[in-house]
């Protein structure tokens, strides 16, 4: 809303400032109203390139969420969208950036026929005042001859205009879910032309081709008092208004808004580079079922939270391509690992890379998530959709230590988990844990501390009939765990009914790792099901963002 506010603000301001001030009064006897529409666009184009970086420095985020440690949490809640805030301000960018261009375009079409016109008209005659003297020009466009093309591709406006207009047209569709999920190498590489972009928005416009009244030439000959004169004098005119007008550029300011977010983003990749070159241990290496490698690392002065992820980065396949993944150790355990699941050109190589051989990898991170929450709620319910179960893998390992050690602190009273697989392959790597965590709880008298539901959403005949045959059995055939695997997808609006009823006074923190369907899903149960009286239960909804 604030954010909003300030577009608004700063588009009102400026085009009201543009299209009244009597420094601009001549400039818009040429181009009309679009001299107020190109200006605010380019105002409000600056504040949100000074914003676009500030969401992906990730060091950045992870500081103010430590910070933020005691804050509201509402306030914390806000850091985890800042993926979503990044792409909104990208949006507002592509949309600022084509009313910015269309504004432009009719003011060079009007400088071009201001030029050309003969009929002694005060934009023509504005138009020939660069036979005067240097500093009396208006219209950038000094020859019958020149073209709006010519302009467009030939001047420092124009052409950088045109370079950062591409470079954002490709960044833009670029970063569509589809070829984000598919062709991640494409959005990475594109995705570089930030660099470019910002490299045009400082130089676009040092020219000055847009230009306004000085203030002294105003003092002398203000121009609602000496307009007619330019149209109507003569050679012997001794008037205060014969005087002609001076125009002077407006200055570049766009350096201005986005200096201190790169030099931010300038440190925040050193420090990354700087991470990146320290040595990381690969310990341990498991392929587990369907495709899905687990690595098992240590890095000096590596320390971590429950829920967090790094960037992955294998120079044996490529020197530039960093990806996230979340870590599945838990922070007391003496290393650190991820589980990687074959979904794209580069995770295929890097599975194919260690079955051959172990290549040497570099990390950067961790980075503060979401689920770094989790133990702030007296009760979580923690959902994860095939490979999405790996933050929820930290938090539960988390609790096994934690009950091993006894630890009177933890505030969490209750866990709900969730896991929804396609494939029972799936359920293999994850089963040994789930097992150990049932036997930990037993032995302590917490077996109702965490309940746990396994939801196969793909299965066929075969799978179906063994489930029927064993149905009487202690164990699930599927995972060999206590708890029977369902079939089919979750009844959100049952499930969160069920734990609003067993804990009416609580606040209950909904985390999810998972696709943007079931996020909209588990959204609207939150809300359904949160009360309106603060007294009862409230549910939070948080989602893992990379």
């Amino acid at each position: 809303a604030a954010w909003l506010g300030i577009n608004i603000f700063l588009f009102t301001y400026y085009f009201l400032f543009f299209d009244r001030d009597e420094r601009y009064f001549y400039t818009r006897a040429i181009l009309g109203s679009a001299l107020a529409w190109a200006r605010a666009s380019a105002k409000c184009l600056n504040f949100n390139s000074m914003l676009i970086l500030l969401p992906v420095c990730r060091n950045l985020l992870s500081f103010l969420r430590g910070t933020c440690s005691c804050c509201r949490r509402t306030l914390r809640k806000q850091l985890d969208h800042n993926l979503t805030f990044h792409k909104l301000v990208a949006y507002t960018l592509a949309l600022l950036t084509a009313v910015h261009t269309i504004a432009h375009l009719f003011n060079l079409e009007r400088y071009n026929q201001s030029q050309q016109a003969t009929d002694g008209s005060l934009p023509a005659v504005l138009s020939k005042m660069h036979l005067q003297g240097s500093n009396k020009w208006l219209n950038p466009i000094h020859s019958n001859q020149t073209t709006v093309e010519y302009v467009a591709f030939t001047t420092i406006p124009g052409l950088t205009g045109v370079i950062i207009t591409l470079a954002l047209i490709l960044m833009v569709t670029s970063s569509t879910e589809f070829i984000r999920r598919n062709y991640f190498e494409l959005f990475w590489y594109t995705h570089h032309l930030f660099l470019v972009y910002f490299a045009g928005l400082v130089i676009h416009g040092i020219a000055g081709l847009v230009r306004g009244q000085t203030e002294q030439s105003m003092a002398e000959v203000p121009p609602h008092h000496c307009a007619e004169y330019l149209t109507q004098r003569d050679q012997n005119c001794t008037h205060d208004c014969c005087k002609d007008p001076e125009f002077g550029s407006i200055p570049a300011e766009s350096w201005k808004w986005v200096l201190a977010p790169i030099i931010l983003y300038v440190f925040e990749r050193i420090l990354r580079v700087w991470r990146a070159q320290q040595k990381v241990d690969v310990t341990k290496v498991v392929m587990h079922p369907a495709r899905v490698l687990e690595l098992q690392m240590q890095k000096k002065g590596f320390s971590m939270e429950v829920g967090q992820y790094i960037f992955v980065n294998c120079p044996a396949i490529s020197p530039l391509e960093w990806h996230p993944f979340t870590l599945t150790s838990a922070p007391e355990e003496d290393f650190f690992s991820i589980h990687i699941r074959a979904a794209g050109d580069w995770t295929e190589r890097l599975i194919d890379t260690f079955q051959l051989e172990t290549p040497r990898i570099e990390v950067d991170g961790p980075f503060g998530t979401a689920s770094e929450d989790v133990f702030q709620y007296e009760v979580a319910m923690l959902v994860g959709a095939g490979i999405g179960v790996t933050p929820f893998a930290s938090i539960l390992k988390s609790i096994w230590y934690k009950f091993q050690q006894a630890d009177q602190t933890l505030k969490t009273k209750k866990i709900y988990f969730y896991w929804l697989c396609r494939d029972t392959g799936a359920f293999a790597w994850f089963n040994d844990l789930l097992a150990s965590l049932e036997q930990k709880m037993a032995e302590s008298g917490k077996a109702d501390f965490l309940t746990y539901r396994l939801f196969l959403t793909g299965w066929n005949t075969s799978i179906a009939n063994n489930m029927a045959l064993h149905f009487d059995t202690a164990t699930d055939t599927v995972t060999g765990l206590r708890h029977k695997t369902i079939f089919g997808r979750p009844m959100w609006n049952m499930e969160f009914a069920a734990v609003a009823a067993a804990h009416p006074r609580s606040v209950v923190g909904v985390f999810l790792c998972g696709p943007e369907a079931l996020a909209k899903s588990l959204q609207k149960s939150c809300h359904q099901h949160s009360s309106l009286d603060p007294r009862k239960v409230k549910f939070y909804f948080n989602k893992e963002n990379f």
